[in-house]
């Protein structure tokens, strides 16, 4: 397994074009106080998935305790004195009226935060702040900030608070954080739609590129002159796990090869559709990903000749966004990936997600059938 050393972590490194920054995860399901499935959790394993799919070249920084016991591409920090974060969703087995079973997630442990002097000495094209256990601090995201081109960060990094007692997982409103300060120097800020209503969207969009995703409805992008819904894919629905973080992945691949925003967005929902007809991290066919990067370099090539900066976010619609749309669809379509579904894209609604069978751990780990980071969670009393 895993033998590096904060010590021995930071080694020289030349630029990359993306840095991902997150703890892996132990994601547990409870059911009547018994474990029905184990499996690798963590943004961070669902955006490098898509990133490394997609032939962008990435580093990723992440801690984890010495009992960390799943293979990934990139060799965490390991912390001997520290136990790997772990996340337990308990399920209620009541079923109400949308279908969907009432859950309470609990943070059981937490690996070490993040911290300034984890990050590579390097600068990077693009960084993203994905923390999914409070593992992101304030001082480690400005650090990103300046070495980083760019920054793109998940708001679940940002307003997750854990109880003392038993470690619940419940939300806070953006600006009661003291990451606050820090949005009108982030490029893209990212949340569920469910997760939307902790910020006003309306005043954060005058100083960073907002993206909410939204169910069927498709994601709206939001700046500060102009908002653009964007369209869904179809999909056969089997887990909605890492869904919006496949999606997140996905849009920051397409703008790290010159996509403009929209056609980044349209990418996102490609990959969020592919990752919720797959029990867990979803593998991706080699020919699927080579027709979606064919379809990606001939959209980039239709606007080599516009002047604008590398890392300069394009929102208006561009001309064939529609065609783009098609050609990816199609892209997916194209056998063995056909399938009767119905539209999706990244979502969080409990009114989107249908309710399949627990997956039984055996020796093969399985990931979770219902998703730790995908569902809404419970807020903290008195707020909304």
């Amino acid at each position: 397994m895993v033998t590096s050393t904060a010590a021995a972590h930071k080694t020289p490194q030349q630029q990359t074009r993306v840095l991902i920054v997150g703890n892996y995860c132990h994601d547990v399901l409870m059911q009547k106080d018994t474990v029905k499935a184990e499996s690798l959790g963590g943004a961070a394993s669902f955006i490098s998935n898509v990133v490394n799919g997609m032939s962008v070249s990435c580093n990723l920084v992440s801690k984890v305790g010495e009992d960390f016991k799943y293979p990934v591409d990139f060799t965490p920090i390991v912390i001997p004195t520290s136990k790997t974060t772990v996340f337990h969703a308990y399920f209620d087995l009541a079923i109400h009226g949308n279908c969907h079973q009432d859950r309470v997630l609990k943070r059981v442990s937490a690996c070490d935060p993040i911290r300034p002097s984890d990050l590579p000495d390097a600068r990077s094209k693009f960084g993203m702040a994905v923390g999914v256990g409070g593992e992101i601090l304030p001082e480690t995201l400005e650090r990103m900030i300046e070495t980083c081109d760019a920054v793109f960060v998940d708001i679940q990094a940002l307003i997750r608070v854990f109880d003392c007692v038993d470690g619940t997982v419940k939300l806070v409103k953006l600006g009661e954080t003291e990451f606050y300060s820090l949005l009108p120097r982030i490029e893209v800020l990212k949340a569920s739609s469910e997760e939307a209503v902790f910020m006003d969207v309306e005043e954060v969009r005058k100083w960073c590129c907002v993206v909410v995703t939204n169910g069927k409805e498709g994601c709206k992008v939001y700046w500060k002159d102009g908002e653009l819904g964007i369209p869904p894919f179809l999909a056969n629905q089997k887990d909605p796990t890492g869904a919006g973080d496949s999606f997140l992945g996905g849009f920051v691949a397409g703008l790290v090869q010159g996509l403009a925003v929209p056609d980044a967005a349209l990418l996102g929902n490609l990959f969020g559709s592919l990752t919720v007809e797959q029990i867990g991290l979803p593998k991706f066919d080699s020919r699927l990903l080579q027709r979606v990067k064919d379809e990606v370099q001939r959209r980039k090539m239709q606007f080599l000749h516009c002047e604008r900066s590398e890392y300069e976010l394009e929102f208006l619609k561009p001309d064939g966004h529609e065609q783009f749309h098609a050609s990816l669809g199609a892209a997916k379509s194209t056998p063995p990936f056909s399938i009767q579904a119905r539209p999706w894209t990244p979502s969080n609604s409990p009114k989107e997600t249908e309710q399949t069978p627990i997956p039984h751990y055996t020796a093969q780990a399985k990931l979770l059938a219902n998703s730790v980071y995908e569902e809404p969670i419970q807020t903290v009393e008195g707020k909304p």
